[in-house]
C-alpha cells in the first residue's frame, strides 16, 4: 500500500489549522456555553419571552385598553381564562384583557431592564476604565466618589427622582441606569489595573497612542467578557427594581403597565378568587428572571472556566 506523503501532509496541516482555530476564546466559550444545559434552557426561555413581547399582540383578540362590558362587575365568575370569548389569560377587575396587558407589561419590563442595564454598563465601563488606566490621584478621587455614592441608598434616590421629576418611563430608564453603574465601575477598574501593565498596552504607549484611544481600542475590548457576564446579571436586577417601584405605585402609569403593576393589581384582588390576575404576570416574571440568571451563570463559566 502506497501512502501519498503530500496528501498526508495536507491532511495534517488542515487538522493543525482546525485545532488552532478551535483555541480561540469565543469559539471555546461558545462550545462550553452550548454544553451547559441550564444556560441553553435559559436562553430558549428568553427567546420565547421576547417573541411573546414582540408578536403577542397579533394573537390577542382584545386591545390592552378595551373594556369587556359583558364581564365587568362579574369578573370572578365570568372573567377567567377562556378561549371562547378571546380572553386567553382572563380579564382584570375592570374587564380589560389580561393577555394584551401582559404582553404590554412584558415589553415595558424587558425594555426597562435592557435599557437600564445598557446605561449602567456603558457609564460604569468608561468610568472604571478611565480610573484604572489613569491611576494615581485621579483614580483615588474617582473611586472615593464612587464610595460616597454607594453609601447613599439608591432606592431612596430613585423614588426621589420619580417624585421630583414626574413618574414617566423615561425618568425610570434614566434613574435606574444612572444609579446602577457604581458596582460596574469598581469591577472594570479592578480588571483595568491588571491589564494596564500588559505588553501590548506598553507597546501602544511607546508608539505614542493617546490614552483615550488605548482605553477605547485595547482595554475595553479585553473587558467584554466580564462586561457581558455582568450585563446579563444586571438585567434581572433592573427588572426587579422596576417591578418593586411599580408595585409601590411609583412606576409606569396608566394606560401603560408592567409586570410589577400587574402583580400588584393581582395581589390586591386574589382574595376575591381571581388568582389568574396574579398567576400569569408572575409566571412570566419568574421564568424571565431564571432565564437571565441561567444565561449569566453559563456565560461566566464559558468565558472564565477557571472560576468554576
Amino acid at each position: 500500500m502506497v501512502i501519498d506523503k503530500t496528501k498526508m501532509q495536507n491532511l495534517s496541516d488542515r487538522l493543525v489549522e482546525e485545532e488552532v482555530k478551535g483555541r480561540s476564546l469565543w469559539a471555546d466559550a461558545r462550545k462550553r456555553f452550548l454544553r451547559n444545559k441550564a444556560a441553553v434552557g435559559g436562553l430558549i426561555i428568553l427567546v420565547l419571552v421576547a417573541l411573546f413581547a414582540l408578536f403577542g399582540n397579533f394573537a390577542a383578540q382584545w386591545s390592552n385598553e378595551e373594556l369587556d362590558f359583558s364581564v365587568m362587575g362579574n369578573v370572578r365568575d365570568a372573567g377567567g381564562p377562556s378561549l371562547a370569548n378571546g380572553h386567553f389569560f382572563g380579564t382584570d377587575d375592570l374587564g380589560r384583557d389580561l393577555f394584551a396587558r401582559t404582553v404590554q407589561g412584558t415589553r415595558i419590563s424587558l425594555m426597562v431592564g435592557i435599557v437600564g442595564s445598557a446605561i449602567a454598563v456603558i457609564a460604569g465601563t468608561l468610568y472604571g476604565a478611565i480610573a484604572g488606566y489613569t491611576g494615581g490621584r485621579v483614580d483615588n478621587i474617582m473611586m472615593r466618589t464612587v464610595d460616597i455614592l454607594m453609601a447613599i441608598p439608591y432606592m431612596f434616590v430613585l423614588i426621589l427622582l420619580l417624585v421630583v421629576f414626574g413618574r414617566s418611563i423615561t425618568m425610570l430608564f434614566v434613574g435606574i441606569g444612572l444609579i446602577s453603574w457604581l458596582d460596574m465601575s469598581r469591577i472594570v477598574r479592578g480588571q483595568t489595573l491588571s491589564l494596564r501593565r500588559k505588553e501590548f498596552i506598553e507597546a501602544a504607549e511607546a508608539t505614542g497612542v493617546a490614552p483615550f484611544t488605548i482605553i477605547r481600542r485595547h482595554i475595553v475590548p479585553n473587558l467584554l467578557g466580564i462586561v457581558a457576564v455582568y450585563a446579563t446579571l444586571l438585567v434581572p436586577l433592573m427588572i426587579l427594581t422596576e417591578s418593586f417601584i411599580s408595585f409601590l405605585g411609583l412606576g409606569v402609569q396608566e394606560p401603560l403597565t408592567s409586570w410589577g403593576a400587574l402583580i400588584s393589581e393581582g395581589a390586591s384582588t386574589m382574595n376575591y378568587g381571581t388568582l389568574w390576575q396574579l398567576a400569569f404576570p408572575l409566571f412570566f416574571f419568574i421564568i424571565t428572571l431564571f432565564g437571565f440568571f441561567f444565561v449569566g451563570d453559563g456565560l461566566r463559566d464559558a468565558l472564565d472556566p477557571k472560576d468554576r
